[in-house]
């Protein structure tokens, strides 16, 4: 099993790498308002990563990477 660092390591590349700008400019319109406003110890990160989630496969439905 790949350890978690390196799985997060490999997903954030990908995130910058390969993501279209707009699809980043909506994920960060979307989360940036929450981060902004509430402490690190307020914010819910499994919400955060459900809201980004939701955007990501909104956006590419019908794109397929694997």
């Amino acid at each position: 099993m790949i350890p978690i660092d390196i799985e997060n390591r490999i997903a954030s590349y990908f995130f910058h790498m390969y993501l279209p700008e707009n699809i980043m400019r909506e994920i960060e319109n979307r989360l940036l308002p929450s981060c902004i406003m509430a402490e690190e110890q307020d914010l819910d990160p499994n919400e955060l990563v459900h809201w980004a989630i939701e955007i990501i496969d909104r956006e590419l439905e019908n794109k397929r990477y694997k």
